[in-house]
């Protein structure tokens, strides 16, 4: 009885004691946490206007995570926690993490690697890792990338790093590979010369590189044109159809054919049947 009541008579000031510490611990964790928020948003900000958003989205990122730890470690010094100690601890089993955690080391080391050597930015349209899609953000971790129908992407950084990265949007400029098969009775200057008049007075074909029509193959059931003509990246695929389009409704109006696959069967009478 006597223990409790003195514990009571001791409760006030422990509460004060400890419940001050454990106050002031809340408002540095939530004060930092907001820091942390502002540190990114500033950074991205700043970065934006001198750089591309895939270099300030990394570095936003990092910064986000040094003012959160050093908030993290504010906090657990005001509740009384030797954080010499701790870090000190943490250094020790540091090799036990990294060893534990080296899928993750390694994911960030290749997204310093992303940002430094920039194989492919925010805005382009890559094929990475057996997946493709537009970079929608590049973090300390992962990348993100879109598909052409809205799915969402999360690639690790090693996967793209260790892998070949095909960036369709790193040039300004690309060329369409089109095969054109006709009949071999098609007149080939002909079917040649009508292809070529749809290239010069298509809007969005470059001229400069200049397109290439030319007969490509003498195949099994066609004669086949190549097609190649230069346009803007971010032109390719609307060309690519109204190409396709404009082709087929030509050699249709000037009575070209285009074959189905066909193949001729010689049927020899045996002996036997022309014996009976």
């Amino acid at each position: 009885m006597e223990n409790l009541q003195s514990f009571m008579e001791q409760l006030p000031d422990l509460v004060m004691a400890y419940g001050m510490k454990v106050i002031l611990a809340l408002v540095i964790f939530f004060i930092g946490k907001y820091f942390a928020g502002l540190a990114k948003r500033i950074t991205a900000n700043v970065l934006s206007r001198k750089t591309e958003k895939t270099v300030s989205s990394f570095v936003s990122n990092m910064a986000w995570a040094v003012v959160f730890t050093f908030t993290v470690i504010a906090t657990l010094g005001q509740l009384g926690i030797q954080t010499a100690s701790l870090v000190a601890v943490l250094g020790a089993a540091g090799l036990a993490v990294g060893l534990a955690l080296q899928g993750s080391l390694s994911n960030f080391a290749s997204g310093v690697l992303l940002v430094m050597f920039r194989p492919c930015r925010v805005g382009d349209y890559v094929e990475a890792g057996g997946v493709a899609g537009v970079v929608d953000e590049i973090t300390i971790f992962a990348t993100r990338l879109k598909t052409p129908d809205n799915k969402v992407i999360t690639l690790p950084n090693s996967s793209l790093m260790n892998g070949s990265i095909t960036n369709y949007s790193a040039m300004s400029t690309r060329r369409l590979d089109l095969v054109i098969g006709v009949s071999y009775d098609a007149d080939i200057k002909k079917t040649k010369q009508l292809l070529i008049d749809i290239l010069e007075n298509h809007e969005k074909v470059l001229k400069d590189p200049s397109y290439t029509v030319g007969l490509h193959a003498l195949a099994d059931s066609s004669i086949n044109f190549v097609v190649r003509p230069w346009v803007n990246s971010s032109d390719y695929w609307p060309t690519h159809f109204d190409l396709m389009e404009k082709i087929k409704l030509a050699l249709d109006e000037n009575g070209i054919g285009i074959p189905y696959p066909q193949m001729d069967i010689h049927v020899k009478e045996l002996p036997s049947t022309a014996a009976k």
